[in-house]
């Protein structure tokens, strides 16, 4: 068996299509045929259930993807421990986009306990997918709320995984300080309804297509004239700023982005969401130790 086609392997476990893989690695997807096509000759098994261009991993597949993904981490490992402060670190963490934009500010600080060669990439996932990475050790950290540990498919921790407080996200209702309601006190919900809102159509966090309370508002109990239906945040938050409706955010946002906050005299809910970073500390480096280090500081 040629140990330099496992990492050919592993993308095409990653991508699901030797299109999409060739494209993560650079290479043709007949060149990654044939580094899969070697590996199952050398191991007299097929690996992939092949369904027209879709490739999904069987039984004897799934073992092949552990150990190879165990021994790209221990190579990482060793290569860290024998090139000490010269080796570049390279930092890992799938979330939604919206949790790795609130936690910026965090990441980096934990990132410069790093050294100043470490580098970090955040690929936009949905939860589920998040935790599916991490379990793979596709990623060393994901970034998710609690419903993401307590619904669908991941309904508990993996074994070996500890999580890491990571703040409560309060949802409240923003508008532009431009917006008529800006300066309203003791505003009712009965009078907030009456203005547009802004809304995405699927879950920021899990992704999910609710298209009514996506952002978290009982649309069940108080329903809004929702008149733009977008799911880019930073499209959504422009239409905020720019006063052509409301929109219910995490407090975070609103501030980082200038908002103003209506408070209302009787609102009958609260939506919050709790935010978790995970890691696996058994496999755990040096460098990803002293990165949750400080991420967990306090001052965060």
């Amino acid at each position: 068996m040629d140990l330099a086609d496992l990492p050919l392997f592993l993308a095409v476990t990653r991508q699901g299509t030797l299109q999409r893989a060739a494209a993560e690695v650079h290479l043709t997807p007949s060149a990654l045929s044939r580094a899969v096509r070697r590996l199952e000759e050398a191991l007299k098994t097929p690996l992939f259930d092949r369904s027209g261009r879709a490739l999904k991993l069987n039984a004897e597949g799934e073992r092949l993807r552990q150990r190879a993904q165990a021994l790209m981490d221990l190579a990482e490992q060793t290569r860290a421990e024998f090139r000490g402060v010269q080796h570049r670190i390279h930092c890992r963490i799938a979330a939604p986009a919206m949790l790795a934009w609130l936690h910026t500010d965090a990441l980096v600080a934990a990132l410069g306990a790093c050294g100043a060669q470490a580098s970090l990439a955040l690929p936009p996932v949905y939860e589920d997918e998040a935790l599916a990475q991490l379990a793979r050790g596709e990623v060393e950290l994901a970034l998710v709320t609690d419903a993401a540990l307590s619904q669908g498919p991941n309904k508990q921790l993996a074994e070996g995984f500890e999580r890491i407080d990571a703040g409560t996200l309060t949802m409240k209702l923003a508008c532009a300080a431009s917006h008529p309601l800006a300066t309203k006190r003791n505003l009712s919900v009965r009078a907030a309804l009456q203005a547009d809102f802004v809304a995405p159509s699927r879950s920021p966090f899990c992704g999910l297509s609710r298209v009514q309370g996506s952002d978290g508002w009982r649309d069940d109990q108080l329903p809004r004239r929702v008149r733009y239906w977008v799911d880019d945040l930073q499209v959504l938050v422009d239409l905020v700023q720019r006063g052509n409706a409301l929109a219910y955010l995490p407090e975070p946002v609103i501030a980082r982005c200038g908002l103003s906050m209506l408070k209302l005299s009787d609102c009958p809910f609260v939506c919050e969401e709790q935010s978790w970073l995970l890691w696996r500390p058994s496999d755990a480096s040096g460098w990803l130790r002293r990165f949750v280090d400080e991420f967990s500081r306090p001052h965060r």
